[in-house]
């Protein structure tokens, strides 16, 4: 627990200082991030290799895509920072005690989750180390790096069982989303909750080249997620839904 003041409203004026933490991360000046910003998701969509099959997606995000998720992720927190900010009223009405976010990219949720009182301790988990890097140096900057540690993986985080499970804009990048929710669902407290979204399309002009849309795929990820999941109304107008599990 902390009285680090990370809210909702430091969030909408300056994205938790987010323009500065890029400057400084990777070197460069204002005018360079503006022109990387302006560009951000086409030349992520560019280090597409044409095809894109399950195996390739590991290594895809660990070793190939580089700074670009950054820089994709910082301009889509920045231009959409009002639908952002619900999803971290979201966070707010429903994560406590220990909190893993999965697939975090930029930091958004786990830095902001550090802040909250009812948070015991944030676990953080991205396969691209660029991501990794960037989010612990601007948890030093914000002086919350002792309320979040850092992995690579859930296998890293060892038996570690969680009471809220943060998982946004990720799960349209796996191959097997399904097996990824049976495996939240294993690292859940019983009385735990599950913030989710996932975008199973790849675009009108084929602008999200990174996402897997093979309907057979899809339906098998509904239905494993209403075997094992209940959702919970929450107000928000945003796609992030909450889930709890369901009581066998």
């Amino acid at each position: 627990m902390n009285n680090i003041d990370l809210s909702i409203s430091d969030f909408l004026q300056d994205g938790f200082n987010l323009r500065n933490h890029l400057i400084n991360f990777l070197g460069i000046n204002n005018d360079q991030l503006d022109q990387r910003l302006i560009k951000g998701i086409d030349d992520l969509a560019g280090l597409h290799p044409g095809s894109f099959t399950k195996d390739d997606a590991g290594d895809f995000y660990e070793e190939k895509v580089g700074d670009a998720h950054l820089i994709d992720l910082a301009s889509w927190h920045l231009n959409s920072s009002n639908y952002i900010a619900d999803t971290l009223r979201l966070q707010q009405k429903f994560a406590y005690g220990k909190v893993l976010d999965f697939g975090g990219g930029i930091g958004t949720h786990a830095l902001a989750a550090t802040a909250m009182s009812c948070v015991e301790h944030v676990w953080f988990v991205d396969l691209n180390p660029q991501n990794r890097n960037f989010v612990q140096q601007r948890a030093k900057q914000l002086g919350v790096e002792d309320q979040i540690s850092f992995y690579r993986d859930l296998d890293s985080t060892s038996n570690e069982k969680f009471d809220s499970i943060i998982c946004l804009d990720v799960l349209e990048h796996l191959p097997d989303p399904s097996n990824q929710i049976e495996i939240f669902l294993e690292k859940l407290n019983p009385d735990g909750v599950a913030l989710m979204n996932w975008y199973f399309y790849k675009g009108k002009n084929g602008e999200y080249p990174f996402h897997f849309d093979d309907p057979d795929m899809i339906a098998k990820f509904f239905s494993t997620l209403q075997l094992n999941f209940l959702e919970v109304f929450h107000p928000f107008l945003i796609t992030t839904r909450a889930y709890k599990p369901l009581k066998k």
